[in-house]
């Protein structure tokens, strides 16, 4: 494979459930390659490093190897390294452990 649009390859390691959702973050300015706003349509090789911003984590990965098929997620992972900073996976760890209380809260109307 030669080229590969980064939106397809963002949706295929399965960061976002669509190609259109992932074509939105690169033009809103949540995908970044070297400090920069990557497009879409934008060339992925082997090795690049991208900061990714989803509706629940900041990713930054590592492009380890070119996919243009959605596949599982446990295939997907194969396909890139994920070098988030440690401060930000631990930000996620406490989000999750102090906002969840296992109750349900009913509303009303």
């Amino acid at each position: 494979m030669e080229k590969l649009r980064l939106d397809k390859y963002l949706w295929s390691i399965r960061l976002f459930k669509t190609r259109t959702l992932a074509v939105a973050a690169c033009d809103s300015g949540k995908v970044k390659f070297n400090g920069l706003q990557a497009k879409a349509a934008r060339n992925v090789s082997m090795g690049d490093e991208y900061e990714v911003k989803t509706e629940h984590k900041r990713w930054r990965i590592k492009v380890t190897g070119l996919i243009e098929k959605r596949v599982a997620a446990a295939e997907a992972v194969k396909y890139y390294l994920d070098i988030t900073p440690e401060e930000e996976q631990l930000r996620l760890q406490y989000q999750a452990a102090s906002f969840h209380t296992g109750k349900h809260r009913r509303l009303r109307p």
